[in-house]
């Protein structure tokens, strides 16, 4: 019966850093059509540290688990950190995800990528543009 983790149901059923940032210094958007779910991140960074970390998903309740989880483990780490959360941490935080839900961490690790380059794009940052998944269609790279 126990399908889901009792971190996932904590963050499912009291979800942290849900809402927006005004005035966002980096916001990512992410969508799965196959499943629907959607994240928007939003970031605040002060001196190349997330002092603040939204999100508003429309999706599932691990959609909603994994987008809380990922919010408080950036929280308080540099940019880079931030940058470099993978889904398997996401993931490993919650104590497990089941297996056709392990999408919804690959999309609050997707969501955080787009706020970081959205960032760094704001503020004229370079970066590796290959660290972010829409490289194969950038201009830089292309």
């Amino acid at each position: 019966m126990a399908l889901y983790s009792e971190k996932v149901m904590d963050h499912f059923r009291n979800p942290r850093n849900v809402g927006s940032i005004e005035n966002a210094d980096g916001i990512g958007e992410v969508g799965n059509g196959k499943c629907g779910d959607i994240m928007k991140i939003y970031l605040k960074i002060d001196d190349d540290i997330v002092t603040d970390a939204k999100f508003e998903t429309f999706g599932c309740g691990s959609a909603i688990a994994s987008s809380s989880m990922a919010t408080e483990l950036i929280i308080g780490r540099p940019v880079s950190e931030a940058l470099s959360l993978s889904n398997k941490a996401v993931t490993e935080a919650l104590d497990g995800l089941p297996a056709h839900k392990l999408h919804c961490s690959v999309l609050a690790e997707e969501a955080i990528r787009a706020a970081v380059k959205d960032y760094y794009d704001k503020n004229n940052i370079e970066y590796d543009h290959k660290l972010f998944p829409d490289c194969d269609n950038c201009e830089v790279c292309h």
